[in-house]
């Protein structure tokens, strides 16, 4: 219902009455494959119906159909790859709607007005999406401010917590406002807001979205945990489309990095307390941010590793980290650049007492190729990664491990591979024959 008085209701066709809602009861019943049919089918038809609406403007009759269309989104039936194609055909049939919005904005109709008209939606889940849709040609009308509208949505967002629906709600909230985030030298600066409120609108759109993720390995029986674990690392994406959002943004400088986004970012990522969520997120930060601006803010990064879930990898983290500081190159004016290794190889000693042998060996490869890689000259640091490997070793005398050998043998391999076969550059290391030692003798050859 769209108005409050029933006689502006419009009955839609009897074939097309509840073809979404009416049948929700047997896709319970269904499995993915079979409900995914009839919901594409369903959308096909309601769209039909509601661009053919859209094209007399009989917009409350336009948006019947749209919500029923949306409607297919509320199934509990379908996992996250059939959703995904759902939530796709609808999307995209949304952009007839969204269209119409904007001829409507030409036309000088106010945008407010179509903004609490959609909010009339009977179910939750079609009004936001309605909502957002509307929001999105709102947002382009500047008809209000955008920092004032984002806030609204992201915030009305907050009424579906069904996770895998949320997910999707609040990536198609993403998708409808990222052109039109209040950024630097952006459209919507100014009276629209700042830079500062882009970051807290995608901050706040993370945080829930990180939420609803974690919770997902509660839903349902435990019998089908390791089958939610899989579905959980499929959505994976969707959560890190905020992070790829925030460090698209032109004002996020490394100043307003340092100041305004690291430490709640991370206090988002740490406040999950779920392995999987920690591990994926820390990585997507590593990566999606540019090199400076870890060794800029490195201590608050290493300090926040600390606080990690027992469940995560930190050695999984620390060489992804460690593999993104590779890359790092002198500031200009300088011959060398800032020394990074120093502060991780510090944590990383620290740590490896905890650490299994394998991680622990992990750890010293990606140190000893952080230090040829961007600090050739320091040979002290390319020891000090290979004392960490001879140490973690010296309690156990000869590897015989297979895993555990193949990652050592890469260790003294990798001096040698940079400096081109030069054997008299890695026999004035200290560590390398010590470190050589521990591998176990050849195997003796046929015949001798």
């Amino acid at each position: 219902v769209y108005v409050n008085s029933k006689s502006h209701r419009q009955e839609a066709p009897e074939s097309v009455r509840g073809a979404g809602v009416g049948r929700r009861s047997v896709c319970h019943a269904m499995s993915a494959a079979e409900a995914l049919a009839p919901a594409k089918q369903a959308i096909k038809q309601q769209a039909f119906y509601m661009k053919k609406a859209l094209d007399q403007r009989h917009l409350r009759t336009a948006l019947h159909h749209a919500a029923t269309m949306i409607g297919e989104l509320r199934t509990s039936a379908l996992g996250p790859k059939a959703y995904y194609e759902v939530y796709i055909d609808v999307t995209t049939e949304l952009r007839h709607l969204e269209e119409f919005f904007e001829a409507e904005h030409e036309r000088g109709r106010p945008m407010v007005e179509l903004y609490e008209l959609v909010q009339h939606a009977g179910n939750v889940l079609p009004r936001l999406y309605l909502l957002l849709a509307v929001g999105r040609v709102f947002l382009q009308s500047k008809e209000a401010a955008a920092k004032v509208v984002l806030e609204d949505l992201v915030e009305h967002c907050k009424g579906v917590q069904q996770p895998l629906r949320g997910l999707f709600l609040r990536n198609y909230l993403l998708q409808c406002t990222r052109e039109r985030l209040p950024d630097t030298g952006s459209d919507y600066e100014g009276e629209g807001g700042t830079v500062s409120d882009a970051i807290k609108i995608v901050l706040a759109n993370f945080g829930e979205m990180a939420k609803l993720w974690v919770r997902m390995q509660h839903q349902g029986p435990a019998a089908n945990k390791e089958q939610r674990e899989k579905e959980r690392a499929e959505l994976k994406v969707v959560v890190g489309g905020n992070l790829h959002r925030l460090a698209s943004l032109e004002g996020v400088t490394l100043q307003v990095y340092t100041a305004e986004v690291v430490q709640p970012l991370l206090e988002l990522i740490v406040s999950c307390k779920d392995g999987l969520a920690q591990e994926y997120l820390l990585e997507c930060v590593c990566q999606v941010f540019p090199v400076a601006y870890h060794t800029a803010t490195l201590p608050t990064l290493l300090r926040f590793l600390s606080w990690l879930s027992a469940a995560a990898d930190e050695s999984a983290i620390l060489s992804h980290l460690i593999s993104r500081l590779c890359a790092l190159e002198p500031a200009d004016g300088e011959t060398e650049a800032r020394d990074v290794f120093t502060p991780v190889a510090d944590h990383v000693e620290r740590r490896c007492a905890s650490l299994r042998l394998l991680p622990s060996l992990a750890l010293a490869l990606a140190l000893a190729r952080l230090a040829l890689e961007a600090y050739e000259a320091h040979t002290e640091y390319l020891e000090r990664a290979l004392s960490l490997a001879s140490t973690r070793l010296e309690s156990l005398g000869v590897v015989t491990e297979k895993r555990a050998v193949a990652v050592v043998q890469d260790l003294l391999s990798l001096p040698l591979k940079r400096k081109g076969g030069d054997v008299l550059y890695v026999l004035e290391l200290t560590e390398w024959p010590r470190l050589v030692s521990r591998l176990p003798p050849p195997p003796p050859r046929p015949g001798g």
